[in-house]
């Protein structure tokens, strides 16, 4: 799933907790058969209902405005894609889907989303990074509480070639400059792996929970870290004497230090880190908002962008629109919105269960 186990409770009790509002949608495939996933559009990552295999992906064509659903299953015989669908990346003529709860890493040709290859035996598999046409890397949590790690992957045969220890509950990771970096959200580290030795060189202590990262236009690296949520002993609220708040950092040499952004609550999980094409302006959801902050800020002189958050959410690299989603509770469709640069609406659409991820062709 998108979030950890513990943020999808924590996540699904705010939102029952709250009462939503939608407005009419458009969920239009008159005209599937004429849309090419070559097209300039977004693929819409559905995480699907845990414990069930019915993730699925759906594509939205720019051009034409039209979205197919379930397009792995149309492209592959009817075939299920997995159990909860965690991220997607797409490299070269190939996209690589992770399916948290199926264990595996999919692989299809992106322009038509035919498989051409899976990776099986993964453990709790959460991110993927491509480092050139024939490595890539997964992070895995391989079991709640325990370290977590890094799987080397071989990209000409689908299969692992080696496992690296990293920190608990692995989440994103991001290639820069000759290093992986992999956020460990389950404590308060990155682990610097050198992809020429597949050798971890570094560990950089962080604010609790780090879990997301962009590259900014100057080369610097940004770091969300959601904090660390404590509950009572009985699990029956969050204590909020032990729970800490959640953080921004950034650094051009983790080396020399960083620069470190504490949100004001404790109470508020920052999520769903995004950049713009440009590379200067981030953007995030806070205390049920989402808000824009451009890098050249000292300190979170931050604006509300939109007057809500999202279960996913991204920016479009070429005209900065935003997209997000709702999950409407994990009953039914989900529901993709784009916003303009400026945080005006300019469309509305159904999906499949739980749009949690959105990746731009």
């Amino acid at each position: 799933m998108k979030r950890t186990l513990l943020h999808s409770f924590y996540t699904a009790a705010l939102l029952f907790a709250s009462t939503l509002t939608f407005t009419s949608c458009d969920s239009s495939t008159e005209n599937e058969g004429s849309i090419s996933y070559a097209d300039k559009g977004v693929f819409i990552l559905n995480e699907g209902n845990f414990g069930t295999p019915n993730g699925t992906i759906s594509f939205y064509h720019k051009g034409s405005g039209q979205v197919v659903n379930d397009i792995f299953s149309k492209s592959n015989d009817d075939q299920l894609l997995g159990d909860v669908l965690q991220s997607m990346q797409i490299h070269g003529e190939r996209a690589f889907i992770v399916a948290n709860n199926s264990n595996k890493l999919e692989i299809v040709n992106h322009k038509t989303f035919e498989s051409v290859g899976v990776v099986q035996d993964l453990k709790q598999p959460r991110h993927f990074a491509a480092l050139n046409e024939n490595k890539g890397y997964v992070t895995e949590w391989v079991a709640y509480g325990s370290m977590g790690q890094v799987s080397v992957i071989d990209l000409e045969n689908y299969t692992i070639t080696k496992t690296i220890t990293v920190g608990s509950m692995p989440e994103q990771l991001l290639i820069s400059d000759g290093k992986l970096y992999v956020a460990n959200s389950g404590g308060n580290t990155v682990s610097v792996i050198n992809t020429a030795t597949d050798a971890i060189e570094n560990t950089i202590q962080v604010p609790d929970g780090p879990s997301e990262f962009v590259i900014a236009e100057n080369g610097s690296i940004w770091l969300l870290s959601a904090g660390k949520v404590v509950y009572n002993d009985d699990w029956s609220a969050i204590d909020y004497t032990k729970t800490t708040a959640g953080s921004l950092s950034n650094f051009s040499d983790p080396l020399k230090g960083m620069q470190i952004i504490t949100f004001p609550s404790n109470q508020s999980i920052p999520s769903n880190l995004a950049i713009n094409g440009t590379g200067d302006k981030l953007y995030y959801n806070y205390q049920d908002k989402t808000y824009e902050y451009p890098i050249s800020n000292g300190q979170l002189d931050s604006k509300v962008i939109i007057d809500r958050s999202f279960y996913g959410m991204a920016v479009d690299p070429e005209t900065g629109n935003i997209y997000g989603s709702d999950e409407n509770g994990f009953s039914g469709d989900g529901t993709v919105f784009i916003y303009s640069p400026a945080g005006e609406k300019i469309k509305e659409f159904r999906t499949g269960i739980a749009p949690n991820g959105f990746v731009f062709n």
